[in-house]
């Protein structure tokens, strides 16, 4: 009783700690253009690659660009991308997850086939080859990982949505009447919300990973636009002279990954909902 209590304190820590640091990452993504010390964008040869200063607490890049003010908007392409296309996998998911596990049939057949076709690809692989036939861009990259991601939500939420299908309260929901669409809206979806916002903590981390990979290789972000991963990737010309200019976006990747994946744990263990691998 005792290491339960403790596990259920720590996991409180745990998630009002992870709160916190979410909750100043989304204020810097709405005030980054009120806090940022200088125009992200605006090159200056003149000071390029200085050392931290008043002006310049983080130093400049290679192009003399502010690196904080870099970082700061870095932050609304990285958080706001990234829940972008998590609200809008996860939105696909549940209508094909759902209408998958309560039709059954040949839905459920029709509807799981493709998601098993689209699976049967590394997922990394597709997002690449799609991206390759659309051409180089936020946007494509953007669609490449929504298409990639909703597979695996919807079969994560038809798993979900066959087992309450089998509970006595949606069999008396049906003999009392009710339609359809009323016992998916009353009783189906809120039953698989909880799960779903673990998993939309947990996935939050892997959807800025994704992007800053791509934008690494050089696929999403274009310069001049501020990206984590872009900003690694111009950094690295630069790994022996200046390292900060990889190791601070870098932190931040890892910060804010770490944080959801913590946040999601702590979501899972507050509820007791097992976390799916």
């Amino acid at each position: 009783m005792t290491i339960k209590v403790h596990a259920r304190l720590k996991s409180r820590k745990v998630m009002i700690l992870c709160s916190i640091i979410i909750g100043i990452l989304i204020l810097i993504t709405l005030l980054a253009p009120w806090i940022a010390p200088h125009d992200p964008t605006l090159v200056n040869l003149a000071h390029k690659l200085k050392s931290p200063s008043w002006e310049y607490p983080l130093g400049t890049d290679h192009l003399g660009r502010c690196t904080l003010s870099r970082l700061l908007y870095a932050a609304r392409i990285s958080l706001g991308y990234a829940t972008l296309i998590f609200l809008s996998a996860l939105t696909i998911g549940l209508v094909v997850g759902t209408l998958s596990g309560y039709k059954g049939g040949w839905v459920d057949q029709l509807l799981m086939r493709i998601c098993d076709g689209i699976m049967a690809f590394p997922s990394l692989l597709l997002v690449l080859g799609l991206v390759g036939i659309f051409g180089h861009g936020l946007k494509q990259v953007i669609l490449a990982l929504i298409f990639v991601q909703w597979v695996y939500y919807a079969r994560i939420i038809r798993g979900m949505v066959l087992s309450l299908r089998e509970q006595t309260y949606i069999a008396a929901a049906q003999i009392s009447g009710s339609s359809q669409w009323t016992i998916i809206r009353k009783h189906v979806i809120p039953n698989v919300l909880p799960p779903l916002a673990v998993m939309g903590a947990l996935e939050m981390g892997w959807a800025i990973m994704d992007i800053s990979a791509m934008s690494f290789l050089g696929l999403g972000v274009q310069p001049p636009t501020p990206e984590w991963g872009a900003m690694i990737h111009e950094g690295k010309s630069y790994i022996r002279s200046h390292p900060e200019l990889m190791i601070y976006p870098g932190l931040m990747i890892m910060l804010v990954v770490v944080t959801f994946n913590l946040f999601g744990e702590a979501l899972s263990e507050r509820y007791g909902i097992k976390r799916n691998s």
